[in-house]
């Protein structure tokens, strides 16, 4: 369940973050670009569990849209969880992401690439996107470490059958070779 949680947040991460941060240097100095600094300032500065209770209070209590005791047949109990523990993940891909896209931006061959009379479209995808990528791809590695091992508290929250839970549980137990063992393991 943890490595199933873990590559969803990711996934959610990757899906949200990079368009957020090619969108926010594209429109850069706008209040596009102000609004997903403010989002990603947040997301890499409050911790997992604070966006949690905001989450749960928003969306099980307030609006009553997903369960307050979920069922993890159900997929939609799934996305708090994942959301909360993708939104750091998120916050990171799209700053970073934006920090490399407004770097190729100025960039000789993007003036070259336009001056050819190249489409916005293409020049944006194929020769921003493809080279600011690079250097956002080689984060994604420790953000999956990350997320597993991160995922401690967010299990607990939720009541999220996982490897997090169970470390937790073992320590209150007091069971010392399930505390090495999943020590080890993560």
């Amino acid at each position: 369940f943890t490595l199933r949680l873990g590559l969803l947040a990711l996934s959610l991460g990757v899906i949200v973050g990079i368009p957020a941060g090619v969108v926010a240097a594209l429109k850069q100095n706008t209040w596009v670009d102000y609004l997903t600094s403010f989002v990603t300032t947040i997301g890499i500065s409050v911790p997992g569990f604070v966006v949690a209770i905001f989450l749960i209070f928003i969306f099980a209590v307030g609006l009553h849209l997903i369960p307050v005791l979920p069922k993890w047949e159900d997929p939609v109990s799934w996305i708090m969880p994942a959301a909360v523990l993708g939104f750091g993940t998120m916050a990171s891909l799209a700053r970073y992401t934006r920090t490399q896209m407004l770097d190729v931006m100025r960039q000789d061959y993007i003036r070259t690439a336009r001056a050819k009379g190249l489409q916005e479209r293409v020049v944006v995808l194929k020769h921003m996107l493809r080279n600011s990528l690079i250097p956002v791809v080689t984060i994604l590695g420790p953000a999956i470490a990350g997320l597993i091992t991160g995922s401690f508290i967010i299990e607990q929250m939720f009541s999220f059958p996982g490897i997090g839970a169970e470390f937790v549980v073992s320590i209150f137990n007091r069971d010392y070779s399930m505390i090495m063992g999943t020590t080890l393991f993560l």
